[in-house]
């Protein structure tokens, strides 16, 4: 199986750097796993989109969007479940 290229987005990476540091380090090795596994156990599409998934990291969610045909992940956001979806 093809590998996916993971890009951050300008936000979801300010977002990743206010966690705390273990949170940090969580949070960076389940997207590096994306990128040979998009669609891993325990994800979740949101609904109201085509595209964008949800996966659950301790308290916090990471959003991300899957382009099937260019083999992209896009990390779009990453936040506290209570603020993430707003």
């Amino acid at each position: 199986m093809a590998s996916y290229r993971v890009e951050v987005s300008a936000t979801a990476e300010r977002q990743i750097r206010k966690l705390p540091h273990a949170d940090q380090v969580r949070v960076v090795s389940v997207i590096q796993t994306l990128a040979t596994e998009p669609r891993p156990s325990g994800c979740r599409k949101l609904s109201g989109y085509d595209d964008v998934f949800r996966v659950r990291v301790g308290r916090y969610r990471v959003l991300y969007s899957v382009e099937g045909r260019r083999l992209i992940i896009i990390v779009l956001k990453v936040g506290d479940r209570k603020d993430v979806y707003r």
